[in-house]
């Protein structure tokens, strides 16, 4: 058994089960990758992958234990060599953030800039996914820090620190009939409604208010992100119900946003790391930048902290 048998396990997994891509994210030939599978299972004596012919449909359950523990050993030898690294050179490197399209659209562009006047030679890799996918890719070690609402405080593994608050916000053209009463839960309902997909900043919160208070709302629309909400909204489709730090009155004048208060809850985005993990100084830096108050000592001990 070596490291590199276990990699190939990780990474047929993050691939979604393709060789081909697999091997091409670890510089490899698809046959050299399928040997390095079948070898590691006639090792353990049992299958690790569930297959159809040649092709791969996911994994047994012996081989999800299989998956843990190569997650688990590869990750504790990153955190080795990050060591080596931290006492060496910390100007260059990586730094891969995992975030949902809010986040990367309309929160971390200046902080971003910002991060690269102080680290000209640091690459940086931003990953764009569901709330869940990028809790996992920080979990599996694929990114070094999530920025997300939803879905972080799921996972233990993962340590996750408040940025800042947020409420939901409707949205229409000013003079749209939504806004000519006070807003309430039965004025939205009376309209055709945008809002998020729901798995995407606190669609459920959402869902929950309409169901206690027994009201059907008219959701026409589900979208993944704030730009196609506002894109349906601006032709008429509907009433967007979307999260406030997406509206930018000067940029968006020909629409209008009301604020719903604590109709659908308070709302935090947060950052989180893997806990354990020994990353280089800059993104300890990263994540003060994200949390001003939060010292690097402060931030260490919380890692480590069981």
């Amino acid at each position: 058994m070596n490291l590199q048998q276990l990699r190939a396990v990780r990474e047929t997994v993050r691939q979604g089960y393709s060789l081909t891509r697999a091997a091409d994210v670890m510089s490899t030939t698809q046959p050299s990758l399928s040997k390095a599978l079948a070898e590691l299972e006639n090792e353990l004596g049992f299958q690790v992958f569930e297959r159809r012919g040649k092709r791969m449909l996911g994994l047994t359950v012996p081989g999800k234990q299989v998956l843990q523990s190569s997650e688990r050993i590869l990750s504790e030898i990153d955190t080795l060599s990050k060591l080596g690294e931290n006492l060496g050179d910390d100007e260059s490197g990586r730094l891969t953030i995992a975030t949902t399209h809010t986040q990367a659209r309309y929160f971390l562009p200046p902080i971003v800039a910002k991060f690269r006047q102080l680290y000209p030679k640091v690459r940086l890799a931003i990953l764009q996914g569901t709330p869940q996918q990028i809790a996992q890719w920080v979990e599996s070690g694929a990114a070094d820090c999530v920025v997300a609402t939803e879905a972080l405080t799921r996972y233990d593994s993962i340590i996750t620190l408040p940025i800042y608050s947020w409420h939901h916000v409707a949205i229409a053209a000013p003079d749209h009939p939504v806004f000519r009463q006070p807003i309430s839960l039965v004025t939205l309902a009376r309209h055709p409604l945008i809002m998020y997909e729901t798995a995407f900043a606190g669609r459920s919160q959402i869902d929950h208010a309409f169901q206690n208070a027994g009201i059907q709302p008219n959701v026409v629309l589900e979208a993944i992100d704030a730009d196609v909400i506002k894109t349906y909204v601006s032709l008429g489709l509907g009433v967007g119900i979307m999260s406030s730090i997406a509206y930018n009155t000067a940029l968006e004048p020909h629409l209008y946003a009301e604020p719903l208060g604590d109709f659908f809850g308070t709302h935090w985005t947060r950052v989180g790391l893997r806990r354990g993990v020994i990353f280089h100084n800059f993104v300890y830096t990263f994540v003060q930048m994200l949390i001003p108050t939060l010292t690097t000592t402060k931030l260490k001990g919380l890692l480590i902290e069981k």
